[in-house]
Parts: C-alpha cells; sequence; structure tokens
C-alpha cells in the first residue's frame, strides 16, 4: 500500500485542485508513510477529523461505506435526523474522486445566479442535462436532481460552504456551475469543508477501514464486514447501510470488460475508485444500470493522469490543433470533444489562453506548479515553445477575438464561454488529451436512493448515492453534476436511511 500513497501524492490527488491552500488530507496523507503503518495514519488522521481505529464500535444507527463527498454528506444529514451513524473508508484519507472535483457544482434558480440576474430555471437544467446524457437519463431521478439542487446549495452555505462565485461547462447555456468565492477548484474545498464539519458533529470517521461485505439476514440489510489496517476483521451491526464508494474508473478489468477500447486511456481516477460497492451490493442481487457508459474526459495533462477542469474552457480558452488551428466547439459535450481530439492526427490537443483566462480560473496556479503550462509573452513565442506554425497560432487567436466581439462564432457555433476575449499578454498552454474520467453506470436506486434488486423492488435497509450509481448521468454526463448528484442524493440517502432506521426502533 506504500505504492498507494506515494501514487497519490506524486499524481496530486489528494491535493485536489486545492488551488491556493493544502488541504487538511494533503497534510495527513503527507504524514502517511504507508497505509498500513496504522500508528502514523491514525495519530495523523486524527487531528484532521480522523478517528482512531481503536474506538470502532460494534453497532451504529447506519453504517456509511466511503467517505468521499456522498458519504460525508449522508453522514451529516443521518446525524441531523438525530442518528448517531459511522464512516468507514478503506483509504488512509476521506475524499474520494470528490477531492479531484475541479470546475464545480450546477445548481440551478439558485440565490447565486439570482444576485447576479442569471435568469435559469429548473426546466432548462433538467433538458439540458436529459440533451447532454442523449435521452437516456432515468427521467425520476433526473427530475429530482435539479429541483433540489439550488437547496443542496443553501445546504451546504448552512455548513460554512460557500459556492456563490459562477461559471459555465459544456452543455449547459447559463452560468449554473458554483464554485468557491475566489473561483478557485472545488474539490479540497468540499472535502475540507465536509471533514469539518463531521469532526465537528463528532461523527466517527473511520479510514484504512475497508468494508469487503454487506451483510443481510432475513431480506434486510443489517450491518457489514470490515479489515480494520488490512488485519484484523470485525462484523459491524447497524439498522441501515449506506453505499457511497463511488465508481469503477480505476479498475482496469471492469473498464476493459465493458469497453475493452479503453484499455490503454489514462484514467484521472484516485486509486481506491474500483467500483467494491458495486460488486458487494451485486452479490445481494442488487440490479446495475449503464455499466457500459464510462465517461472519457477531453482535456487530461496525460503524463500525471491529471484533468485539466472545464472551468478553465469556460472562462474562455480555446481548443487548437498542433497545425495551430481550432477543430471544435470546446463548450460541446464532453463526448463529442473528447472525439474531435481523438480524430486529430497526433490524438492530443492544446488549450490555449491568456492571462485573463488564468486570472479567472484560479486552478490554473496549480497546473502551473504541477508543470503542465508553457508561457509566451507574445502569441508568436508560445507557438514556437509548444512547436505550433506561428503566424498560424496568430491568425487562430485573431479569428476567435473578433468572433468574441461579435459573440458569433464563425467556424463551430460556440455559444458559451465567449464573455472574454484572449488578448491579455502572456499566453499558456496546457497540452492534452482524453482520459478515462467518470463511470455513469452502477447500481440502480430510485428518489428514495434505495438499491433497487431487477425486479425494482428494494433491498431492505440498503441506499446508495453518488458515482456507485447508475441511472442520473444517462450516456454523457454533464461537467459540474457529479458534484450536484452527490451532495443532492448523499442528502436524500442520509434522509432516507434515517426514517428507515427510525421506524426498526
Amino acid at each position: 500500500m506504500k505504492k498507494i500513497i506515494m501514487s497519490i501524492l506524486s499524481l496530486g490527488l489528494v491535493a485536489g485542485l486545492a488551488v491556493g491552500c493544502t488541504s487538511d488530507q494533503e497534510k495527513t496523507a503527507k504524514k502517511s508513510n504507508s497505509s498500513k503503518e496504522s500508528t502514523e495514519v491514525t495519530s495523523g488522521a486524527s487531528a484532521n477529523g480522523y478517528t482512531d481505529l481503536s474506538e470502532l464500535k460494534d453497532q451504529y444507527d447506519i453504517i456509511i461505506v466511503g467517505a468521499g463527498g456522498a458519504g460525508m454528506t449522508a453522514a451529516l444529514q443521518a446525524k441531523e435526523a438525530g442518528m448517531n451513524p459511522v464512516i468507514l473508508e478503506k483509504m488512509p484519507v476521506a475524499g474520494g474522486n470528490t477531492i479531484k472535483s475541479s470546475s464545480g457544482m450546477n445548481a440551478s434558480e439558485t440565490k447565486y445566479q439570482k444576485e447576479e440576474g442569471i435568469v435559469d430555471s429548473n426546466d432548462k437544467f433538467y433538458e439540458e442535462t436529459l440533451k447532454g446524457g442523449k435521452g437516456t437519463n432515468d427521467k425520476e431521478l433526473l427530475r429530482f436532481f435539479v429541483d433540489h439542487s439550488a437547496g443542496a446549495i443553501d445546504w451546504l452555505d448552512t455548513k460554512g460552504i460557500e459556492l456563490s462565485n459562477l461559471t459555465i461547462t459544456g452543455g449547459m447555456s447559463e452560468k449554473r456551475t458554483h464554485r468557491p468565492a475566489d473561483g478557485s477548484a472545488i474539490g479540497g474545498y468540499l472535502v475540507d469543508g465536509l471533514v469539518r464539519n463531521v469532526k465537528e458533529e463528532e461523527i466517527p470517521l473511520f479510514v484504512n477501514a475497508d468494508v469487503t461485505e454487506i451483510i443481510e439476514n432475513d431480506g434486510q440489510v443489517d450491518g457489514v464486514k470490515v479489515k480494520l489496517d488490512d488485519k484484523e476483521t470485525k462484523e459491524i451491526k447497524s439498522k441501515a447501510v449506506i453505499v457511497t464508494t463511488g465508481g469503477f474508473g480505476a479498475n482496469k478489468e471492469m473498464l476493459e470488460e465493458y469497453d475493452p477500447k479503453l484499455k490503454d486511456y489514462v484514467t484521472t481516477n484516485q486509486e481506491g475508485t474500483t467500483g467494491d460497492g458495486i460488486k458487494m451490493i451485486e452479490k445481494l442481487g442488487g440490479a446495475t444500470v449503464d455499466m457500459k457508459e464510462i465517461q472519457i474526459h477531453p482535456t487530461v495533462q496525460q503524463e500525471k493522469s491529471y484533468l485539466i477542469g472545464e472551468v478553465v474552457r469556460g472562462e474562455g480558452a480555446i481548443l487548437v490543433s498542433q497545425d495551430g488551428t481550432r477543430f471544435v466547439n470546446e463548450m460541446d459535450t464532453r463526448d463529442k470533444v473528447s472525439d474531435a481530439i481523438t480524430a486529430l492526427p497526433e490524438k492530443s490537443a492544446y488549450l490555449v489562453f491568456d492571462q485573463g483566462v488564468r486570472d479567472r480560473a484560479k486552478a490554473i496556479d496549480f497546473y502551473d506548479e504541477q508543470g503542465f503550462v508553457v508561457k509566451g509573452d507574445t502569441i508568436e513565442e508560445l507557438a514556437k515553445k509548444i512547436d505550433m506554425p506561428e503566424a498560424k497560432l496568430k491568425e487562430t487567436l485573431d479569428q476567435w477575438n473578433q468572433d468574441v466581439q461579435s459573440k458569433d462564432d464563425t467556424q463551430f457555433n460556440r455559444t458559451t464561454g465567449m464573455d472574454h476575449d484572449l488578448s491579455t499578454a502572456p499566453y499558456y498552454a496546457i497540452k492534452i488529451a482524453p482520459g478515462i474520467h467518470h463511470t455513469m453506470g452502477g447500481v440502480k436506486i430510485n428518489t428514495k436512493t434505495e438499491v433497487l434488486k431487477e425486479d425494482g423492488t428494494p433491498i431492505k435497509g440498503l441506499y446508495a448515492a453518488g458515482e456507485v450509481t447508475g441511472g442520473l448521468h444517462g450516456a454523457n454526463r454533464i461537467g459540474g453534476n457529479a458534484v450536484a448528484d452527490i451532495i443532492v442524493f448523499g442528502r436524500q440517502s442520509g434522509t432516507e436511511a434515517a426514517n428507515f432506521a427510525s421506524a426498526q426502533k
């Protein structure tokens, strides 16, 4: 497991693009040279909101499996409902894939939109997400999702997690992507905020606690088996279990099983995203949906498998091929932009932007620290550094700036992310290509987040939320919807599991 920790650190996964600050979870991981060295891990973790493994009890009202955004949200909501929840996380740090989130959280009809005079609607959010998912989204889940998105923003506010800065992502027509006030990446900020609240509410959060089995007795889920620090296995009882273990974007075998052509793609997922929850639920007879729908993100730095957030394009960047020309509507859906990049001879491209974009998209500072960003004081100097025809790149930017001024993309009909032209030196470029990013498929749930069997009936006492579930996003996820997913359905799972557990008393 030492390899896992060192890999997490070297890829910057734990930092989660928490630009301008150091995530508490990053500090914890840096203190841990090996996840097997329990004394070092737990002593470091305790200071950051985790609970020592020696304090694990034999029974809780609700067990939450996974300490990503959905899991911590579910725990906080269950605690609000008067329950005694516990969070069990197999990795040595909390955060899961949430900590890697960059662009923000989509929500419609929010107070922050209204403050900026943005006229949006839940219906528009619904229709654009349905279109992005190619019409295959679970419509009941989608309706619940959009109708509760603004409430999720308000709920985060009550936790001291303010997402008041607005931007836009591909497939959206309005600025509904909410991010921290300073415009930085959402991941580290959100995870640190949730961990802080979990600690304040005295909810036990155990790391290095790997749930290996969900226990069912007499047709009802009533606990789990958990391996502690890769040594002792214990059985913990509960009145309900919520699974929030994420998808399978880091499980090469599962990825190849469902889509063999992805064999050679890099993945942006953290190493713990291996589909454990899906496998455990399938053993109980839980149904799955959309398992072949695996999202490729168009802008991934290949050497470190690092996602370059959609916010860079949302704030005005363009995509340019090696010959110095644009080749796609950069704000189209992720699948279409990825296909356009893959169709290029080099199967890669450059994000090109100016100082204005860098000022508005604070995540770029982190990308620069990682060595991803090439800088040129002029367009010609930038072109020379990335081996691109100088005159052609200059012509491309001149044409783009004219299009921005006239609000008319004459080449690819882009209509969003055009509030500012690219005329503020210096200029920058990041080389990117597509990479595996999100698994839209997972276990089947209803709007109560109850896990369903093949016949549509729920498995009693079992709930799920976040990327472990399928159906909401359909065939293609819109950027910014995953964070909204984990908060909206994380809250719902905590509420519904609490209702179920209360009825068992």
